[in-house]
């Protein structure tokens, strides 16, 4: 037997002595089967000194690695602290500049995002769409039996993906080829403001400057029987798909799952206190969104004063109490799913202990992603602003420039394109009407809808509209909203003319691909400007 057989060897059968807890749902035939079922990703430390082993599902084959060393005194120039799409990014960045990086996380890359949010449920947004085309394939001439989601099949798919993209993205690989060194041993904690300790191997980490990018949590309210529902992530542990379900909370989480599970066949039910869904959003694409919501059989609630508590009932069914219009409500169903927010997971790290500053549950920074501690930055979810991947990643680039070459590159995040894949999607860039009203600019705002796109009537996809917000004397863009098929794909050309200073002047005079959605801005530009006073067009049209 060679050292790489017995490695593996010695990894498998240590490895199976440690995960009695596990339910065994079928015999593992190989030492391969045993690895890509429970640790694939992971890796593993061997009996054989100075080498570590990891299993790579893209080719089925065991990888020997030599593990480092880290000369206790020597440390690092950076450090960063969790490797979600904010950390990656920043480690990757920091290694780019020349620094001595570690990035450590407690089991792997890629974080909340990439594993348990948005690339599963974006692969759950995929089959509602597929579900929702099938159902509609008689309008063309095409005859299909009623499509049945198998929900097993559809986890083993979301596996596969978010394998592949984890794969694609070689985080790893390009952070050990830079010199640097990727910790999976457990949370980290600060022992000293310059020091952490792993948890599960109590190794202490040295650094210079340090990022944290720990990211957040789902928040789970303080009622009686929360443990009774689930939160997004938990989603994709269900044994089957329940037939009813309550999502409390509108955001773009609740609005995206609800039609994921209204897609499935789920009777819906979505509640929130706000007086719309989606409060964060354009009040037009907020009525939209409901409107359609509704259309498709979704109970809407809104305004609710309190979620009191969450009881079983005898035959396994949750009975959720709430209170609406000063009366107390209850509602039956199979599932609670909880979004009521991320906050930040800051719990075990020990922010209080070296004197980092809080906000509201978040870390302080300043514009130039720093902390209090000047030589402590961070990036993502963890201070609360964005809570968007796009806004994380550039926050990530800012925090590691600055930690590795002095803080001088300010952050800004004027224009961060958001919006969900509901049906239809909706998105949205820069300043909405009330947010212009609200700083007195003086703009003109104009709205088409999709009935009036030759795009939307081929694909029998109408519902929707898209809606510009420019400079009144300028015609600068200032925010841009959509509702309809494509709109989030939509939404972000419009990103980028918004950045670039486009003018309602240059969107009408430019030539767009017939029939596409995005024409559909270039007609509306064109609208706005016939609808202004020729004073005003002279502005306009620069």
């Amino acid at each position: 037997m060679g050292l790489f057989d017995g490695l593996a060897l010695s990894v498998f059968k240590k490895a199976q002595s440690r995960i009695s807890f596990y339910q065994m749902t079928a015999p593992f035939r190989t030492q391969k089967d045993f690895l890509s079922r429970f640790f694939e990703g992971c890796y593993f430390s061997s009996a054989e000194p100075g080498f570590a082993v990891k299993f790579d599902y893209r080719t089925n084959q065991i990888r020997l690695f030599q593990l480092i060393t880290i000369p206790e005194k020597k440390g690092f120039d950076v450090l960063v602290v969790g490797a979600g799409p904010s950390g990656a990014r920043a480690a990757l960045r920091a290694a780019e500049l020349g620094a001595r990086v570690g990035l450590i996380d407690r089991v792997r890359i890629g974080g909340t995002c990439t594993n348990t949010g948005c690339v599963p449920t974006r692969v759950l947004a995929v089959t509602a769409r597929l579900l929702r085309d099938i159902r509609s394939a008689g309008l063309y001439g095409i005859e299909v039996s009623d499509p049945k989601l198998l929900w097993s099949r559809t986890l083993a798919r979301v596996q596969e993906v978010v394998q592949e993209v984890l794969a694609k993205k070689q985080t790893e690989e390009r952070i050990l080829a830079s010199g640097g060194h990727v910790f999976f041993e457990g949370s980290a904690r600060f022992i000293s403001q310059k020091v952490l300790q792993l948890a599960d191997t109590k190794r202490e980490l040295h650094a210079e400057k340090i990022i944290l990018c720990v990211g957040g949590k789902a928040r789970r309210p303080n009622i009686d029987g929360v443990e009774l529902g689930i939160v997004p992530e938990e989603l994709f542990s269900l044994q089957q798909m329940p037939k009813s379900i309550a999502i409390i909370g509108s955001g773009y989480t609740g609005v995206q799952v609800c039609t994921i599970m209204n897609a499935f066949g789920s009777q819906v039910t979505l509640l929130d206190v706000a007086p719309v869904i989606v409060p964060s959003a354009d009040e037009m694409v907020s009525t939209v969104l409901r409107d359609r919501f509704e259309a498709l059989g979704v109970v809407v609630v809104t305004d609710i004063e309190a979620v009191e508590r969450i009881e079983m009932t005898e035959n396994g069914m949750r009975r959720l109490h709430f209170r609406k219009a000063g009366e107390h409500r209850v509602i039956e169903v199979e599932a609670v799913l909880l979004c009521l927010g991320w906050p930040a997971a800051l719990e075990d790290i020990g922010t209080e202990a070296i004197g980092l500053e809080t906000e509201r549950g978040f870390l302080k920074v300043n514009r130039f992603m720093q902390t209090n501690l000047e030589h402590i930055f961070a990036a993502g979810d963890v201070h609360g602003r964005d809570m968007l991947v796009q806004g994380a990643h550039f926050e990530a680039m800012v925090a590691a420039e600055n930690a590795v070459l002095g803080a001088s590159l300010e952050h800004r995040s004027e224009l961060l394109p958001s919006g969900g894949f509901t049906d239809p999607d909706h998105a949205g860039v820069g300043l909405t009407e009330r947010a212009a009203s609200l700083e007195k600019l003086d703009f003109t705002s104009a709205s088409i809808s999709y009935a009036n796109l030759d795009r939307a009537i081929i694909d029998g996809r109408k519902h929707g509209f898209v809606k510009l917000i420019a400079d009144r004397q300028t015609g600068r863009l200032l925010g841009a909203h959509a509702i309809g098929e494509n709109a989030l794909e939509l939404i972000q050309g419009l990103a980028i003319s918004m950045s670039a200073g486009v003018t309602l002047g240059i969107l009408a005079s430019t030539r767009l691909s017939y029939p596409t959605y995005s024409s559909i801005v270039g007609e509306l530009a064109r609208r706005m400007l016939a609808q202004n006073s020729a004073p005003t067009n002279e502005g306009l049209l620069r």
